[in-house]
Protein backbone atom coordinates (compact mmCIF):
# COMPACT_ATOMS: atom_id res chain seq x y z
CA UNK A 1 0.00 0.00 0.00
CA UNK A 2 1.90 3.08 -1.18
CA UNK A 3 0.88 6.46 0.60
CA UNK A 4 -0.06 9.25 -1.72
CA UNK A 5 1.84 12.73 -1.50
CA UNK A 6 -1.02 14.09 0.46
CA UNK A 7 -0.54 11.25 3.04
CA UNK A 8 3.22 11.41 3.09
CA UNK A 9 2.71 15.88 3.30
CA UNK A 10 0.55 14.94 6.52
CA UNK A 11 3.49 12.42 7.97
CA UNK A 12 5.95 15.53 7.78
CA UNK A 13 3.60 17.81 9.57
CA UNK A 14 3.05 15.36 12.32
CA UNK A 15 6.71 14.98 12.93
CA UNK A 16 7.17 18.81 13.07
CA UNK A 17 4.55 18.80 15.75
CA UNK A 18 6.11 16.15 17.48
CA UNK A 19 9.75 17.51 17.44
CA UNK A 20 8.19 20.65 18.38
CA UNK A 21 6.85 18.67 21.86
CA UNK A 22 10.14 17.70 23.21
CA UNK A 23 9.15 15.05 25.09
CA UNK A 24 6.19 12.75 25.10
CA UNK A 25 4.43 9.47 26.63
CA UNK A 26 2.31 8.00 24.14
CA UNK A 27 -1.04 5.82 26.07
CA UNK A 28 -0.24 2.71 23.94
CA UNK A 29 -2.96 0.21 23.44
CA UNK A 30 -1.03 -1.43 20.84
CA UNK A 31 -3.69 -0.56 18.08
CA UNK A 32 -3.01 0.55 14.61
CA UNK A 33 -3.23 4.37 15.70
CA UNK A 34 -1.34 4.13 18.91
CA UNK A 35 1.08 2.00 17.42
CA UNK A 36 1.96 4.43 14.20
CA UNK A 37 1.97 7.18 16.42
CA UNK A 38 4.40 5.92 19.11
CA UNK A 39 6.17 4.47 15.82
CA UNK A 40 6.79 8.40 14.52
CA UNK A 41 7.00 9.90 18.13
CA UNK A 42 10.44 6.93 19.09
CA UNK A 43 11.98 8.22 15.00
CA UNK A 44 11.56 12.01 16.19
CA UNK A 45 12.15 12.06 19.87
CA UNK A 46 14.75 9.42 19.91
CA UNK A 47 15.01 8.46 23.91
CA UNK A 48 12.38 11.04 24.82
CA UNK A 49 9.41 9.42 23.25
CA UNK A 50 7.76 6.66 26.11
CA UNK A 51 4.71 4.26 26.20
CA UNK A 52 2.45 4.26 28.80
CA UNK A 53 0.22 1.38 29.08
CA UNK A 54 -2.51 0.49 31.15
CA UNK A 55 -3.16 -3.24 32.12
CA UNK A 56 -6.76 -3.79 32.52
CA UNK A 57 -9.59 -6.53 32.41
CA UNK A 58 -11.14 -4.10 30.20
CA UNK A 59 -8.35 -5.11 27.28
CA UNK A 60 -8.15 -8.29 25.88
CA UNK A 61 -5.26 -10.32 26.92
CA UNK A 62 -3.89 -10.32 23.09
CA UNK A 63 -3.37 -6.80 22.86
CA UNK A 64 -1.55 -6.17 26.34
CA UNK A 65 0.78 -9.34 24.77
CA UNK A 66 1.13 -7.45 21.44
CA UNK A 67 1.98 -3.93 23.06
CA UNK A 68 5.12 -5.46 24.93
CA UNK A 69 6.19 -7.30 22.23
CA UNK A 70 6.18 -3.97 20.12
CA UNK A 71 7.88 -2.07 22.22
CA UNK A 72 10.37 -5.01 23.20
CA UNK A 73 11.31 -5.17 19.19
CA UNK A 74 11.76 -1.37 18.94
CA UNK A 75 13.58 -0.74 21.98
CA UNK A 76 11.27 1.69 23.10
CA UNK A 77 10.67 2.23 26.89
CA UNK A 78 7.18 1.05 28.07
CA UNK A 79 5.53 1.40 31.48
CA UNK A 80 2.75 -0.55 32.08
CA UNK A 81 0.62 0.00 34.98
CA UNK A 82 -2.54 -1.98 36.57
CA UNK A 83 -5.59 0.33 35.77
CA UNK A 84 -8.24 -2.05 37.57
CA UNK A 85 -6.22 -0.98 40.95
CA UNK A 86 -8.49 2.67 41.27
CA UNK A 87 -11.18 1.92 39.09
CA UNK A 88 -14.38 3.47 40.53
CA UNK A 89 -17.79 1.57 40.63
CA UNK A 90 -18.73 3.99 39.15
CA UNK A 91 -17.26 2.95 36.13
CA UNK A 92 -18.51 -0.60 36.55
CA UNK A 93 -21.80 0.66 36.81
CA UNK A 94 -21.41 1.74 32.64
CA UNK A 95 -23.07 4.83 32.73
CA UNK A 96 -23.30 6.73 29.00
CA UNK A 97 -20.51 8.44 30.18
CA UNK A 98 -18.64 5.74 31.37
CA UNK A 99 -15.62 6.33 29.01
CA UNK A 100 -14.74 9.99 30.25
CA UNK A 101 -14.90 8.47 33.68
CA UNK A 102 -12.72 5.57 32.66
CA UNK A 103 -10.32 8.23 30.37
CA UNK A 104 -10.08 10.69 32.87
CA UNK A 105 -8.61 8.14 35.72
CA UNK A 106 -6.54 6.43 33.35
CA UNK A 107 -4.58 9.60 32.19
CA UNK A 108 -3.90 10.95 35.47
CA UNK A 109 -1.88 7.55 35.76
CA UNK A 110 -0.24 8.02 32.51
CA UNK A 111 0.01 11.98 33.60
CA UNK A 112 1.85 10.87 36.69
CA UNK A 113 3.97 8.39 35.48
CA UNK A 114 5.59 10.70 32.53
CA UNK A 115 6.39 13.14 35.25
CA UNK A 116 8.22 10.81 36.99
CA UNK A 117 10.40 9.89 34.06
CA UNK A 118 10.81 13.97 33.22
CA UNK A 119 8.51 13.51 30.43
CA UNK A 120 6.52 16.90 29.61
CA UNK A 121 3.76 16.16 27.27
CA UNK A 122 1.42 13.27 27.27
CA UNK A 123 -0.44 12.03 24.14
CA UNK A 124 -3.36 9.76 22.89
CA UNK A 125 -4.06 8.49 19.39
CA UNK A 126 -7.51 9.61 18.42
CA UNK A 127 -7.74 10.08 14.63
CA UNK A 128 -10.12 12.58 12.77
CA UNK A 129 -12.79 9.59 12.00
CA UNK A 130 -12.75 9.64 15.98
CA UNK A 131 -14.89 12.66 15.43
CA UNK A 132 -18.02 11.52 13.88
CA UNK A 133 -18.88 9.29 16.48
CA UNK A 134 -20.58 9.64 20.19
CA UNK A 135 -16.45 9.49 22.00
CA UNK A 136 -17.17 11.21 25.78
CA UNK A 137 -13.65 9.94 26.30
CA UNK A 138 -12.16 13.06 24.32
CA UNK A 139 -13.79 14.96 26.37
CA UNK A 140 -11.27 13.65 29.18
CA UNK A 141 -8.72 14.29 26.63
CA UNK A 142 -9.50 17.92 26.47
CA UNK A 143 -9.88 18.65 29.64
CA UNK A 144 -6.49 17.15 30.97
CA UNK A 145 -4.76 19.00 27.88
CA UNK A 146 -4.01 15.56 26.22
CA UNK A 147 -2.10 16.34 23.00
CA UNK A 148 -4.06 14.71 20.11
CA UNK A 149 -1.32 14.33 17.18
CA UNK A 150 -2.84 12.18 14.69
CA UNK A 151 -5.81 15.20 14.84
CA UNK A 152 -3.21 17.61 14.71
CA UNK A 153 -2.32 16.07 11.91
CA UNK A 154 -5.29 15.76 10.24
CA UNK A 155 -4.55 12.35 9.69
CA UNK A 156 -7.14 9.89 8.74
CA UNK A 157 -7.53 5.82 9.70
CA UNK A 158 -6.97 4.83 6.20
CA UNK A 159 -4.03 7.42 5.99
CA UNK A 160 -2.25 5.47 9.09
CA UNK A 161 -3.02 2.54 7.34
CA UNK A 162 -1.28 3.44 4.37
CA UNK A 163 1.91 5.32 6.81
CA UNK A 164 2.09 2.03 8.77
CA UNK A 165 2.38 0.08 5.68
CA UNK A 166 5.16 2.11 4.18
CA UNK A 167 7.09 1.77 7.88
CA UNK A 168 6.20 -2.06 7.64
CA UNK A 169 4.07 -1.72 10.78
CA UNK A 170 2.66 -5.21 11.55
CA UNK A 171 -0.74 -3.06 12.59
CA UNK A 172 -1.17 -1.82 9.22
CA UNK A 173 -3.85 -4.11 8.48
CA UNK A 174 -4.86 -5.04 11.89
CA UNK A 175 -8.63 -4.71 12.23
CA UNK A 176 -9.99 -2.07 14.78
CA UNK A 177 -10.59 -2.97 18.12
CA UNK A 178 -11.88 -0.87 21.22
CA UNK A 179 -12.17 -1.46 24.87
CA UNK A 180 -14.06 -4.58 25.83
CA UNK A 181 -16.33 -2.34 27.89
CA UNK A 182 -17.85 -1.20 24.79
CA UNK A 183 -19.40 -4.67 23.99
CA UNK A 184 -21.73 -3.51 27.19
CA UNK A 185 -25.08 -2.09 27.13
CA UNK A 186 -24.87 1.15 28.88
CA UNK A 187 -26.42 0.42 32.65
CA UNK A 188 -25.64 -3.25 32.44
CA UNK A 189 -23.25 -4.35 35.51
CA UNK A 190 -19.54 -4.26 34.04
CA UNK A 191 -18.07 -7.42 35.85
CA UNK A 192 -14.52 -9.52 35.34
CA UNK A 193 -16.53 -12.99 34.35
CA UNK A 194 -18.47 -11.18 31.92
CA UNK A 195 -15.24 -9.21 30.53
CA UNK A 196 -13.71 -12.73 30.30
CA UNK A 197 -16.43 -14.34 28.72
CA UNK A 198 -16.56 -11.33 25.81
CA UNK A 199 -12.60 -11.67 25.46
CA UNK A 200 -12.99 -15.20 25.20
CA UNK A 201 -16.00 -15.59 22.56
CA UNK A 202 -14.14 -12.62 20.13
CA UNK A 203 -11.11 -14.91 20.30
CA UNK A 204 -13.54 -18.30 19.34
CA UNK A 205 -14.26 -15.68 16.27
CA UNK A 206 -11.10 -14.60 15.66
CA UNK A 207 -9.20 -18.11 15.52
CA UNK A 208 -12.68 -19.16 13.23
CA UNK A 209 -11.30 -16.32 11.01
CA UNK A 210 -13.50 -13.51 11.40
CA UNK A 211 -10.95 -10.36 11.89
CA UNK A 212 -13.29 -7.59 12.03
CA UNK A 213 -16.29 -8.10 14.63
CA UNK A 214 -17.65 -7.71 17.78
CA UNK A 215 -19.56 -10.03 20.56
CA UNK A 216 -21.86 -7.56 22.51
CA UNK A 217 -23.15 -8.66 25.37
CA UNK A 218 -27.16 -7.99 26.71
CA UNK A 219 -27.94 -9.94 29.85
CA UNK A 220 -27.12 -13.20 29.24
CA UNK A 221 -26.96 -13.19 26.01
CA UNK A 222 -24.34 -12.96 23.12
CA UNK A 223 -25.28 -10.51 19.73
CA UNK A 224 -22.57 -11.10 17.21
CA UNK A 225 -21.79 -8.33 15.06
CA UNK A 226 -19.58 -10.18 11.95
CA UNK A 227 -18.83 -8.06 8.17
CA UNK A 228 -21.62 -8.60 6.27
CA UNK A 229 -19.47 -9.92 3.61
CA UNK A 230 -18.96 -12.64 6.37
CA UNK A 231 -22.90 -13.50 7.43
CA UNK A 232 -22.85 -16.30 5.55
CA UNK A 233 -20.01 -17.77 6.78
CA UNK A 234 -21.01 -17.82 10.12
CA UNK A 235 -24.45 -19.39 9.47
CA UNK A 236 -22.61 -22.47 8.10
CA UNK A 237 -24.20 -25.03 9.83
CA UNK A 238 -21.37 -26.49 11.35
CA UNK A 239 -19.78 -22.79 12.20
CA UNK A 240 -23.22 -21.67 13.52
CA UNK A 241 -23.67 -25.02 16.30
CA UNK A 242 -20.34 -24.97 16.84
CA UNK A 243 -20.31 -21.21 18.10
CA UNK A 244 -23.66 -21.81 19.52
CA UNK A 245 -22.00 -24.49 21.65
CA UNK A 246 -18.95 -22.72 22.72
CA UNK A 247 -20.76 -19.51 23.62
CA UNK A 248 -22.84 -21.18 25.98
CA UNK A 249 -19.83 -23.29 27.66
CA UNK A 250 -18.49 -19.78 28.08
CA UNK A 251 -21.82 -18.96 30.15
CA UNK A 252 -24.13 -17.24 27.19
CA UNK A 253 -27.69 -18.33 27.96
CA UNK A 254 -28.58 -17.24 24.02
CA UNK A 255 -26.56 -16.72 20.98
CA UNK A 256 -27.61 -14.28 18.04
CA UNK A 257 -26.08 -12.56 15.21
CA UNK A 258 -27.18 -9.19 14.32
CA UNK A 259 -28.42 -8.95 10.75
CA UNK A 260 -26.95 -5.58 10.15
CA UNK A 261 -23.35 -6.41 10.60
CA UNK A 262 -19.91 -5.33 12.24
CA UNK A 263 -20.47 -1.36 13.04
CA UNK A 264 -18.19 0.91 15.18
CA UNK A 265 -20.38 2.16 18.33
CA UNK A 266 -23.57 0.28 17.93
CA UNK A 267 -24.45 0.66 21.30
CA UNK A 268 -24.65 4.18 21.17
CA UNK A 269 -27.43 3.89 18.45
CA UNK A 270 -30.21 3.45 21.74
CA UNK A 271 -28.91 7.32 23.01
CA UNK A 272 -28.04 9.51 19.57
Amino acid sequence: MEPTPEQLTKLENLKTYLKSLGSLAVGFSGGVDSTFLLYVAKEVLGNKAMAVTAKSSFCPHREMTEAEAFCAANDILQVVFDADENRSEEVTNNPPNRCYLCKKAIFSSIKKLAAEKGIEYVAEGSNIDDLGDYRPGLQAVAEMNITSPLREAKLTKSDIRALSSMYGLPTWNKPSYACLASRFVYGEKITDEKLSMVDKAEQLLLDLGFSQMRVRIHGDMARIEVLPEDISKLVEERTRLLVAKKFKELGFSYVSMDLIGYRTGSMNEVIL
